[in-house]
């Protein structure tokens, strides 16, 4: 059977691991009377090009920060945007007009663009379930899915808004309700969406990530994701897609601009936002990012069709949005694996050793937050700690039970809270003890058909034990692909981590600016 899969491509790695550094990090972002600093989603990357025009076209000049939607929103409810930030951009701004407190911290809102959330299939597979020359539903892609005549990834609903948005897309015409999705719904429809997300074999914690994983691999069929992103994309075999729009309705993001009621910027902050409204650019963001445009104006050209979109309705309360991301963590997707290789070594002796601490009590459920919550060890999860100093040190393996995980959670930070730090450092010989672990099935998992992916966390560099070299000629025997995501941290090796990093498929994560518990954290929404 097919292992499930996460993946990425070397181009992305030091995206990923500025986006770490960025919002969270303790640099603020840059400012002055002509700069606008906007907090965005990682979605609003491709615009970067665009937005350097806004100062000699607007007089603006555009400082973006980038963080997930879901972390974002709540960045901006409690408080923690206000002075460091001007306006907010994401992709949508419904999970945050659902959380307490949230509507008095903004302003006016200006919706830029449109990208409605959709699947793409090759077009031999559309073929092949007679999607490509008519509209299918949901219902049908959910039997299909079931069935497992098809294959698709998709983003992590938890950290990004285009997984969030086809999981509500998904709930909401599966439930037959008609009406926002209450609990009743979701506990309703909960079997139905095993069914469909046992066909999901590549998650990602973004759809640029998840957009590039697809193109490097061709044992995916397809991708539920943005229709801007699916119109740009080809398959392994350089095949374009085929889209299918869900006869019974989408969630269509639309990029609100959205001033923060805290920023004495208003005045720039509308000269920004009726530039981007002018046709002129509103033709541009069409051409270069395959988004419709959102003024009557500019007619969306050929890519987009002319049948009308029927919107699905959205979660009214937040607690039903919140309920739906844990049943799909929790009960929905198939289970993940997670494999920890943790340096212990004595130069984490003190702060480093208590941050490592921290960051595992956080993935326990320490962290009371929603993004917290949401990144804990999740229900059916196989989570191994591996500690390695001058040796590696033995797996301990804990299996969070689908039912009742407080026990097991419990167990894991009891053992987090036992670490010591002593010994020199050997990375490779850790690293190399993981995937020996996964691969003779002491990592857990069921049927491989689980997602697996490997976390290395060190401070320093190499001193002990086998080198890269002896690691990357052991890797490239094992015909695996489970990646290995690395966290940055103290005075790692940056050159060889990101060696690691590209030799498996996996990404570097920056926690030398930004704590220990956000890069973990940043981390669990791609496994």
């Amino acid at each position: 059977m097919r292992r499930a899969i996460t993946a990425t491509a070397l181009a992305l790695l030091l995206t990923v691991t500025a986006a770490c550094s960025g919002a969270g990090g303790d640099a603020p972002p840059e400012d002055g009377p002509d700069v606008l600093r906007v907090l965005a989603g990682s979605e609003i990357k491709d615009l970067e090009p665009l937005l350097a025009k806004a100062a000699g076209a607007a007089g603006v000049k555009v400082s973006l920060s980038y963080t997930g939607t879901l972390d974002g929103a709540e960045q901006v409810a409690n408080g923690g945007a206000d002075g460091r930030y001007d306006a907010v951009w994401f992709s949508s701004n419904r999970y945050l007009s659902l959380i307490d407190g949230a509507s008095a911290r903004l302003s006016t809102q200006t919706k830029i663009m449109l990208s409605p959330v959709v699947l793409g299939l090759s077009r031999a597979k559309a073929r092949e379930l007679g999607w490509d020359t008519g509209q299918a539903t949901w219902t049908d892609i959910a039997e299909a899915a079931r069935k497992h005549r098809f294959t698709f990834g998709m983003t992590n609903p938890a950290s990004s808004n285009s997984g969030f948005s086809a999981l509500v897309g998904v709930a909401a015409a599966l439930s037959d309700a008609g009406e926002a999705l209450d609990q009743a719904q979701i506990t309703a429809v909960t079997p139905r969406l095993v069914g469909f997300f046992s066909a999901q074999t590549l998650t990602a914690g973004s759809s640029g990530w998840l957009a590039d994983a697809f193109r490097r691999h061709t044992d995916v069929d397809g991708l539920i994701n943005y229709e801007s992103v699916l119109l740009g994309l080809r398959t392994a075999s350089g095949e374009p897609l085929t889209l299918v729009y869900p006869g019974d309705g989408v969630v269509t993001a639309d990029y609100p601009l959205t001033l923060l009621a805290s920023s004495p910027k208003k005045e720039l902050y509308g000269k920004l936002a009726a530039w981007l409204r002018t046709p002129g650019v509103q033709r541009e963001i069409m051409t270069t990012t395959a988004r419709r445009p959102i003024v009557p104006e500019v007619r969306p050209d050929a890519r987009f069709g002319t049948a009308p979109l029927l919107e699905l309705p959205f979660p009214n309360r937040r607690s039903a949005a919140d309920a739906l991301i844990n049943a799909y963590l929790n009960q929905v997707r198939r289970p993940s694996r997670t494999v920890f290789v943790l340096d212990t070594s004595g130069s984490m002796e003190g702060d480093r050793i208590d941050a490592l601490k921290q960051a595992l009590a956080a993935l326990t459920g320490a962290d009371a937050s929603a993004s917290g919550q949401f990144s804990r060890f999740r229900n059916r999860e196989t989570v191994t700690l591996l500690p390695f100093s001058g040796v590696a040190g033995p797996a301990s393996t804990f299996t969070v039970p689908e039912r009742d995980p407080a026990t097991v959670l419990r167990q894991i930070r009891a053992y987090g809270d036992g670490l010591a730090a002593k010994g020199g450092t050997a990375i490779y010989d850790g690293l190399r003890d993981a995937y020996e672990t996964v691969r003779r099935g002491q990592g857990g998992g069921q049927g491989g058909e689980d997602f697996t992916s490997i976390v290395l966390m060190t401070d320093g560099e190499n001193t002990d034990g086998s080198s890269y070299e002896d690691f990357a000629g052991f890797y490239r025997t094992l015909g695996t692909r489970i990646p290995t995501f690395v966290v940055l941290f103290g005075d790692s090796d940056v050159t060889e981590m990101r060696q690691v990093a590209t030799l498996t498929g996996g990404a570097v994560f920056d926690a030398r600016q930004a704590s220990l518990a956000s890069a973990f954290k940043e981390i669990r929404g791609y496994q």
